[in-house]
């Protein structure tokens, strides 16, 4: 049965408020929740970009759901600080903690000064610092000298139960190659037939773990107004890799912003006015076998989108037969 659960932007939310919103999802039945990683959002009109790992002592320590957060170690944190992050919380909270280890974005890594290397590059990197993550939450002391440097770093508080280390991925080609180190699989809402083409390379290289879905969708009182927030807020989030990938302010997210289309909103942002039109596209996701798919209004205002789903989105999937 696939569970349901709620996306925390904090580029778009100041903190304070996403705690509030985040309990209250937990009240209207979401189970679980999940959030971004980001020091920029994508759009000045978006705002915000709390630091996500303080936010996550908070929610955890104030609702019962499990959280995931999207972490790319390699250049803006060191792998051994990932490590410790995520032992701590799992200290606290065993069985409550996910991390989905990427490869990053420059919008978020460009602060440090350093170059921002090539994706196959930045790949690499990251591999390394999954078995640096790993090996340090399994106990040992590690050194490494690679495309990251360890010097003996050692965790003094370790969780008892290992939390997953999820692949978050785009492609099916990088679908594939997390298989080798992936606990599960996060992808973003994209056309059904790349979403079974990102499974099955997920499934066919020896790949495990859970399957989980990100949507991002858009609801409002009316056709127009639905489509009027996605317009403002997710507009500068369509643009495909590798750009995505290497655009470093949100200024030049927004410059780029001024030519998206209504029509290339869509292609991005589940948008309707009505609730069983989300119902409909959510139980589709669900059919493709993901077993656990994140809502993400995209939305400023969270409080109208959370009450309405829980009284009749939520209640809908959880009865689907499907």
């Amino acid at each position: 049965m696939t569970r349901y659960g709620f996306h925390a932007s904090h580029e778009q939310i100041d903190p304070r408020r996403l705690l509030t919103d985040v309990q209250h999802a937990e009240q209207a039945g979401f189970q679980m929740a999940m959030c971004s990683d980001h020091f920029s959002p994508w759009s000045e009109r978006q705002g915000h970009a709390g630091y996500t790992w303080a936010w996550l002592g908070a929610a955890l320590a104030t609702t019962d759901l499990s959280f995931g957060c999207v972490c790319a170690p390699g250049q803006r944190y060191h792998p051994a600080i990932v490590a410790q992050k995520i032992a701590t919380l799992a200290v606290m909270f065993p069985g409550r903690v996910w991390t989905a280890l990427g490869s990053g974005e420059a919008m978020n890594e460009h602060i440090t000064g350093d170059r921002w290397p090539p994706k196959a590059v930045r790949t690499e990197r990251l591999e390394e610092c999954v078995d640096v993550i790993r090996r340090m939450l399994a106990g040992e002391e590690v050194s490494h000298d690679g495309l990251v440097t360890v010097d003996r770093a050692r965790l003094w508080d370790r969780p008892e139960e290992m939390p997953a280390l999820i692949g978050p991925v785009v492609t099916v080609e990088s679908a594939a190659r997390v298989a080798s180190w992936a606990d599960g699989l996060i992808t973003i809402n994209q056309p059904h037939d790349t979403l079974r083409r990102i499974i099955d390379a997920y499934r066919g290289a020896g790949g495990t773990g859970p399957v989980v879905l990100q949507v991002h969708l858009s609801h409002a009182a009316t056709r127009d107004e639905a489509e009027a927030l996605a317009f403002d807020q997710w507009r500068t989030n369509v643009f495909d890799t590798p750009v995505a990938w290497n655009t470093e302010t949100a200024e030049t997210f927004d410059a780029m912003g001024a030519h998206v289309t209504m029509d290339s909103v869509h292609q991005a942002v589940r948008v309707s006015e009505s609730l069983d039109q989300h119902v409909q596209w959510l139980g589709e996701y669900a059919d493709l076998g993901f077993d656990d798919i994140y809502l993400h209004h995209v939305g400023q205002e969270q409080t109208a989108y959370i009450d309405a789903f829980g009284e009749s989105v939520l209640p809908q999937l959880a009865g689907r037969k499907g």
